[in-house]
């Protein structure tokens, strides 16, 4: 399992052409937009990460479909968070966040995502560490944690992802 990840420092407001032109001619130059600059990568061997380990079910929204893997969460006391969910040795989601900035790849689709402030709800790996660090899930949406396990849910869209870590 990959434990660090770091994404190319693209231009523009998000990857992609048409965003960048946009953004580029919104306003004729009166409003414009700033990239964001990717996080350092993760050294989660350094001290002050508590990591976590084990086994997922990633529902995606409405039902399409269930992938069964392996979820690492790490976090630091500074803010600092880390996600990756893998099938056998590929990475599926590579997530991370700081205070006031985060980051999501999803390695299968070459699909990369950056912001500042709080991540878009659509990614429900960056709430993960959130809510096992006792802040509260979004609005309609649900967390359950005991003995036996844990499960975040999305009700608006379905998405959920349930599972358990090692002793």
């Amino acid at each position: 399992m990959a434990r660090g990840f770091s994404l190319p420092n693209r231009p523009g407001c998000r990857n992609g052409a048409l965003p960048f032109l946009l953004c580029g001619l919104a306003f004729s130059g009166a409003a414009g937009c700033r990239s964001v600059n990717p996080l350092p990568q993760a050294d989660l061997k350094e001290p002050g990460w508590t990591v976590r380990d084990g086994q997922a079910v990633w529902r995606l929204p409405k039902g399409q479909t269930e992938l069964a893997g392996e979820v690492l969460v790490a976090t630091r006391d500074n803010g600092q968070t880390f996600v990756e969910f893998s099938k056998g040795p590929f990475p599926m989601v590579v997530a991370q966040a700081a205070p006031g900035h985060w980051e999501a790849a999803f390695p299968p689709q070459n699909k990369h995502y950056s912001g500042r402030g709080s991540p878009p709800k659509r990614l429900i790996w960056l709430y993960l560490p959130r809510v096992l660090s006792g802040q509260p899930p979004p609005k309609d949406w649900s967390w359950h944690s005991d003995a036996n396990g844990w499960r975040l849910e999305n009700r608006a869209n379905g998405e959920s992802l349930e599972g358990f870590f090692a002793s």
